[in-house]
């Protein structure tokens, strides 16, 4: 039978993620409440694997702290993976809805703001920025100012959509 796998390889791989989710359970002490079985699909002798992702994203957005962990690594990846730009977006747009604390606003604006100053502005950076402005720049809007490449219009785009906010 020929296997479809849409999920990433070795770190995000379906086994690696739920390791992940089952450790971050363990040392947060909270019960593991999230499924992370993914979605399958078998016709004749073909069986496709969906993205465990989208499991982790529906976890965020019900509020679970695991979920949200898994979910601030996947943004922190610039690997490529199947349907990468809908998952990282959703992601983003997810985290955006929950909870995030203080440690998790760092690790947030830390990888976004990187991005925009090395000029990676893909696709999903779009929601990427809605979460920047929900997290806020904090000290990082001076180093902005001074760092930004102001000859890339995509970059420039976030930038004064950040900058106005403030």
């Amino acid at each position: 039978m020929e296997t479809i796998d849409y999920n990433g390889q070795e770190d995000w791989s379906s086994d690696a993620i739920l390791q992940r989710y089952t450790l971050y359970c363990k040392q947060l002490q909270v019960n593991e409440s999230v499924d992370l079985t993914p979605k399958t699909l078998v016709q004749g002798d073909k069986k496709w694997i969906w993205p465990v992702m989208e499991i982790v994203i529906e976890g965020i957005e019900n509020g679970e702290i695991a979920c949200k962990l898994i979910g601030i690594e996947f943004i922190e990846q610039d690997r490529k993976f199947s349907f990468g730009k809908i998952l990282k977006s959703n992601t983003a747009r997810a985290l955006r809805r929950t909870n995030l604390e203080e440690e998790d606003k760092k690790r947030i604006r830390r990888r976004l703001v990187s991005m925009l100053l090395t000029g990676n502005v893909p696709h999903e950076y779009k929601e990427y920025a809605k979460l920047l402005k929900k997290v806020g720049l904090e000290n990082y809007r001076e180093n902005l100012e001074e760092s930004i490449n102001r000859s890339n219009q995509y970059v420039m785009k976030y930038f004064n959509y950040l900058i106005d906010v403030y």
